[in-house]
């Protein structure tokens, strides 16, 4: 991370449960050390036995990635980065519009049997990321389940949690692979509207079409970092948790390149102008 990358992220980062008297000890390794040798990995992809030496030792960096793993702190900071995001980009910090779409990647050999299944329409044999994204393609909830599993299946699964934690988003687009019963179910009992917004018959090749291209963005997004490029991971929520990273990567350099509050940005013709 840059300065002014950790000067965004630093803020954001959660509190130690010991400078709140909950207990436990400063931890012996800088929290910049820590998070850019875990970015690294994200980022380039390695082993974990191969993160260069000039970070931590390797199992200390993947303790930590376990620790924020397990105890949610990955989630706690992406999600304070997207309110700043959020924020600066004039919206209210929590969404009232989301679009759900998913992605199947294939999965090495350190997946295992019963995590993994065999996707086919798209004819990959790993894991399928179901992801839900506000209207800025910001990552809202993320779901990690085999291949096999079905978009409807794995939504009656996530629109429960996402109504729960984001009271007030009311409206979500979808493909049509949420079509069918999903619908009424959402709007019976979860008072959401599910708008699917369907492919024409007569379009031939790409076409961006409202709304899911956001989703779909967000997707080739995660593709930019090689962990994730496809599935390493034994667990699925290490998935979710390098999906975490990547996506708090992104945010992270966004809010870094943003003009401070009340601060004027001059072209470099305006600069000349002013000089003279």
């Amino acid at each position: 991370m840059t300065d002014a990358e950790w000067t965004v992220v630093r803020d954001a980062l959660p509190v130690p449960a010991w400078l709140e008297g909950r207990g436990g000890q400063p931890e012996g390794y800088c929290h910049r050390q820590m998070l850019d040798a875990v970015f690294y990995v994200t980022d380039n992809g390695i082993k974990w036995r191969s993160v260069p030496a000039d970070f931590p030792a390797w199992d200390r960096v993947y303790a930590f990635f376990r620790r924020w793993r397990d105890n949610g702190l990955v989630g706690e900071l992406h999600d304070r980065l997207r309110g700043k995001v959020r924020t600066v980009e004039g919206r209210q910090v929590e969404p009232t519009a989301a679009i759900i779409d998913s992605q199947s990647v294939k999965g090495a050999a350190s997946v295992p049997a019963d995590s993994r299944g065999y996707d086919g329409g798209k004819k990959i044999n790993g894991r399928r990321r179901h992801v839900i994204t506000d209207s800025l393609g910001l990552l809202l909830m993320v779901l990690v389940t085999a291949a096999d599993v079905t978009d409807r299946r794995a939504a009656r699964m996530m629109l429960p949690r996402l109504r729960t934690q984001f009271r007030k988003v009311s409206l979500m687009w979808a493909d049509g692979g949420y079509t069918g019963q999903l619908v009424d179910w959402a709007r019976e009992k979860l008072q959401l509207t599910l708008q699917i917004v369907k492919r024409s018959d007569d379009m031939t090749g790409f076409v961006v079409l409202p709304r899911r291209w956001v989703v779909e963005r967000s997707l080739g997004w995660l593709l930019r970092t090689r962990r994730l490029a496809r599935d390493y991971e034994t667990l699925p929520a290490s998935s979710e948790a390098f999906i975490y990273f990547s996506a708090s990567m992104l945010m992270a350099r966004r809010l870094a390149r943003t003009p401070a509050a009340g601060q004027t940005v001059r072209t470099p013709r305006q600069e000349q102008t002013l000089a003279a």
